[in-house]
């Protein structure tokens, strides 16, 4: 029998796909897929279909006219996808902004003769167990259910070190309070599993609730919380673009006056790679932001912001 070919439209199933050993499998991945490196040299299936090197405030915009006009964010080359006859599809149903719809993937499938026999995966994690099941799900589509349980055993192994270590800090000190903005214009705190690993890191956010999507806050609702750590980490967006999105942010009335602007704990971080891709590295978030929360060093995913950051 000839290997299976596998197509991956979301960049945290194809993190799962090479954690798995099933690299040499995937012959074409998404157009936001970067990790591991090797994956460059892999065949694009998606583009999109807004500017991301504008401002926040404008790719909101551009975001919310074309899902109120019922437009995709994203194209599918179905033609690419067709002529590679993959075995198998990975997709998602988790958020419609953040890669290509599951409807528009289901109709291209539909519509192409070569692709009837083709096995559809479809993701949709809210919560971080929910990752873990997705790598059991992807592990047993590919033949790999074996191996996808030794690495969730690694991942949850990892977990409960976080969580002892934490547990000795909270022995003599009070949980963080936290604020994880996930989008700067309009703010935006990040929810899904992101406030689990604000937990479980030793903080606390009661704006934001585990297993819901992210929500858009008043400015003022977070002041009047007061957090003792901010991490801006914009969704789609690398460290550099993270620092230069929480410039802004830093002239909000009252920003200065916080407890983590005078505790001297206010980062940006790299959300692509890590806070909001719901893949294998989320295990590193959740170690990287107990380090931000609790250490003296900052992780090289992350950069200490200060007036003059850049």
């Amino acid at each position: 029998m000839p290997p299976l070919r596998i197509v991956s439209l979301i960049s945290s199933a194809t993190e799962m796909l090479y954690a798995l050993g099933l690299g040499d499998n995937v012959v074409a991945v998404s157009h936001e897929c970067d990790w591991p490196p090797e994956i460059t040299k892999k065949p694009r299936a998606t583009t999109a279909n807004i500017d991301a090197s504008r401002p926040s405030g404008e790719i909101d915009v551009q975001v919310r006219s074309k899902l109120a006009a019922g437009e995709p964010l994203y194209g599918i080359d179905g033609d690419l996808i067709a002529a590679l006859r993959p075995g198998l599809i990975v997709t998602q149903a988790q958020c419609d902004v953040c890669a290509v719809r599951l409807d528009d993937v289901r109709a291209m499938i539909a519509t192409r003769p070569e692709l009837q026999a083709t096995q559809l995966v479809s993701l949709q994690p809210n919560r971080l167990d929910e990752i873990f099941e997705d790598v059991l799900r992807v592990g047993e589509a590919t033949g790999a259910a074996a191996a996808a349980e030794d690495f969730i055993a690694e991942l949850k192994a990892r977990v409960a070190r976080v969580r002892q270590n934490v547990a000795r800090q909270l022995q003599s000190q009070p949980r963080r309070r936290v604020a994880i903005i996930e989008w700067t214009e309009p703010l935006m705190l990040a929810g899904n599993w992101t406030p689990e690993l604000v937990e479980i890191a030793g903080g606390y956010c009661p704006l934001a609730i585990a297993g819901e999507h992210s929500r858009y806050h008043n400015w003022s609702e977070v002041a009047a919380f007061d957090p003792e750590a901010i991490v801006v980490a914009p969704c789609g967006f690398d460290l550099q673009r993270a620092i230069l999105e929480a410039r802004p942010l830093q002239r909000l009335p009252g920003w200065q006056d916080t407890s983590a602007a005078r505790a001297g704990r206010i980062f940006a971080l790299d959300g692509n790679a890590y806070l909001n891709r719901s893949g294998p590295r989320i295990v590193d978030t959740l170690e990287i932001l107990a380090e931000l929360f609790w250490g003296d060093n900052v992780p090289d995913a992350a950069c200490l912001l200060t007036d003059d950051a850049t």
